[in-house]
């Protein structure tokens, strides 16, 4: 018997993204999948379907939920019914969301160092859950030379407020934590 897929919205910071929360896990726990056009999704066939959609400009999946980051001409409320009785149609008829793969990511590397380490924690436990709350998702990168680069993804990828974010929130706390830590960059964005 399948469940019955329910789904709600959820602002986000980004004016252009909206996030998209159902009733269970539609990927495997904590670990983000971003695609940031049509050309990353050659093993996302629910992030294919949805650049079908000619306002689609990004689309992310983590645990329950899917951020979509819409063309900033077009407005929310002629859209996201569209979107939303879109994925509860292709998620109740069973469509694969992802297709196997072996490379998933979110696992740590074990030549890190242990400040590496410490900054992936930090990371992890005081800014990852706000991050994914406002539907995004945030990855430690690498930290070389007093800098720590991290990759922002979902609705952080082109958010107004991101950089403020990276700088005064993110930086302030690393770098009061750890003092080796003097700047922290965005990756990829």
């Amino acid at each position: 018997m399948n469940k019955a897929t329910h789904i709600y919205f959820e602002q986000s910071p980004n004016p252009n993204s909206l996030k998209f929360v159902l009733n269970y896990l539609i990927v495997p726990e904590d670990i983000p999948f971003d695609f940031p056009d049509p050309e990353s999704t050659q093993k996302a066939p629910l992030a294919e379907a949805l650049f079908g959609f000619g306002y689609v400009k990004r689309v992310f999946f983590m645990n329950n939920f899917v951020t979509i980051t819409k063309e900033a001409g077009v407005d929310w409320m002629e859209i996201r019914d569209e979107i939303k009785f879109f994925l509860i149609n292709y998620l109740d008829q069973n469509k694969p969301v992802l297709l196997e793969d072996d490379s998933l990511s979110g696992e740590p590397d074990p030549g890190e160092s242990e400040l590496d380490l410490k900054i992936r924690m930090l990371l992890e436990e005081y800014v990852k859950p706000a991050v994914e709350q406002d539907g995004g998702a945030i990855e430690f990168h690498s930290f070389k030379d007093g800098t720590v680069k991290v990759l922002l993804q979902g609705s952080c990828s082109g958010c107004p407020s991101s950089m403020l974010t990276l700088k005064a929130g993110i930086e302030n706390l690393l770098k009061t934590m750890i003092p080796e830590v003097k700047a922290v960059e965005a990756e990829g964005i």
